[in-house]
């Protein structure tokens, strides 16, 4: 059960609207490294989880990547708010979305590729999935850092530059939670089981 705050995790207050900048930050919505994926992997993947804290930690880290995803929301509605037919025409970059969802907030990449399911993965593996997830926060850090280069509006960027920093702290903890995960298994054999599902055999009474 999730309880819903009112108000977002870092405020954001664009003075200036801008559609071409809006069809790049899309991709931090619903691209194949945004924050509807993030979200819906870490809170698939805690459930083969075998241990509370890598349970615990992927919960977090998934709740707040919804909370993530409403900021990311919030910009590219703000960044579209009252748009002419004129300012439409000329932004070429925010046509091809504008004809398909006019300014309302639609989970797709910046090249125009919807979200899908297949950018995710849960193996209910720990070493899998928790080796994802530290891949998934550099590359969504890697996202935030071209978006930092395309723009240049101080409105946008401070926003941009908190989730970038949430980037970076969730790729330290998931690297926390790895190690962890692997000093609770049997540390020789770490590729070789998933305490997940391999149940661990009872050793054979010693004969007398």
């Amino acid at each position: 059960m999730f309880h819903y705050e009112k108000k977002l995790q870092f405020p954001v207050k664009i003075a200036t609207p801008n559609p071409k900048l809006a069809a790049f930050i899309i991709s931090q919505y619903g691209g194949p490294d945004g924050e509807l994926g993030a979200s819906m992997r870490y809170l698939s993947q805690r459930y083969s989880m075998p241990y509370a804290e890598a349970k615990g930690l992927l919960t977090d880290i998934g709740t707040e990547e919804l909370g993530h995803m409403e900021m990311v929301a919030a910009i590219v509605h703000q960044l579209t708010r009252n748009l002419t037919d004129e300012e439409v025409r000329a932004t070429p970059a925010f046509a091809p979305y504008f004809v398909d969802h006019t300014t309302g907030v639609y989970p797709t990449a910046a090249s125009g590729f919807p979200w899908t399911a297949g950018s995710i993965q849960s193996t209910g593996d720990p070493i899998a999935d928790l080796t994802e997830d530290l891949a998934a926060e550099q590359k969504a850090r890697v996202t935030y850092d071209n978006i930092l280069r395309l723009s240049d509006d101080p409105d946008v960027n401070n926003v941009i530059r908190f989730l970038r920093e949430r980037e970076i702290v969730h790729f330290q903890r998931f690297g926390e939670c790895l190690r962890l995960c692997k000093e609770k298994m049997d540390t020789r054999n770490v590729y070789l089981t998933n305490p997940a599902f391999d149940k661990i055999q009872p050793r054979p009474a010693a004969q007398g």
